[in-house]
């Protein structure tokens, strides 16, 4: 017969976290909704204060749920995205262990797909969301966050458009990636992105020809990347020499 092993008092805020977080998968909690009070919690599951605290604090980095101040605060289940995975991935940039040609030949290998997909699938309505987007992000910038928050919504709309969540939380991911590396080594320009780029990818969905878009979307992946690639080898040695500086100066 199995031997179960005893409990450690160290393991209870991690058990609290994993029933939570088995109530919220299996629906009993939904995105949106208030999760009791911590003095109910405890009552409940018989614990401290100090391991309620500690399990929604694990839930709350995990991205299960977010907590509130105020007459509505509290602590409320929100949407599961890959937000959590994108903050894992900038941390592992600036760290030197993952690298800008390793994002982008994902993007390679995902984002044509993508293109195929949606031009395979275009409605009226995304036509013309996919047209003001064009429209918008032709237009002059005003800084590169601006620059950088238009020229991502057509990458959004895309993956939207293709109709697989799932590519469609690896897209947004690695563009929210792409968005913070960008912000992390702040290049001095106003604009990384040249305007028209999206535009044969857009002009080949919108027709409904699906080797175009995907063969367009390769290519438009491929060019930015070297724009990426080339920015951070630029913030590496940037960061070198500032290194090196510092101890000889000390």
């Amino acid at each position: 017969m199995k031997k179960f092993k005893p409990i450690r008092q160290t393991r209870v805020s991690e058990e609290v976290t994993e029933q939570i977080k088995q109530c919220i998968l299996l629906g009993d909690f939904n995105a949106g909704d208030k999760l009791p009070a911590e003095r109910e919690l405890m009552e409940q599951f018989q614990v401290s204060r100090v391991a309620i605290r500690e399990a929604l604090r694990a839930l709350e980095n995990s991205g299960f749920v977010s907590t509130r101040q105020g007459a509505t605060g509290g602590t409320y289940v929100i949407e599961l995205s890959f937000e959590n995975l994108s903050s894992a991935f900038i941390d592992l940039f600036l760290a030197e262990k993952i690298s800008i040609p390793e994002m982008f030949h994902v993007r390679v290998l995902i984002e044509p797909e993508v293109a195929r997909l949606a031009a395979m699938r275009i409605t009226p309505e995304s036509t013309e969301k996919l047209l003001e987007i064009l429209e918008k992000e032709e237009s002059p910038v005003n800084s590169l966050a601006d620059d950088i928050e238009t020229k991502t919504m057509a990458h959004f709309v895309l993956a939207e458009i293709c109709g697989n969540r799932f590519l469609e939380a690896l897209v947004k991911s690695l563009m929210r990636v792409t968005k913070k590396v960008i912000e992390a080594v702040n290049p001095n320009t106003l604009s990384m992105h040249p305007a028209g780029m999206h535009r044969p990818i857009v002009e080949a969905v919108i027709a409904g020809k699906p080797d175009e878009a995907a063969e367009a979307m390769r290519r438009h992946a491929l060019e930015f990347g070297e724009v990426m690639i080339e920015m951070e080898r630029a913030h590496r040695e940037s960061l070198r020499s500032g290194f090196n500086m510092k101890n000889s100066v000390g």
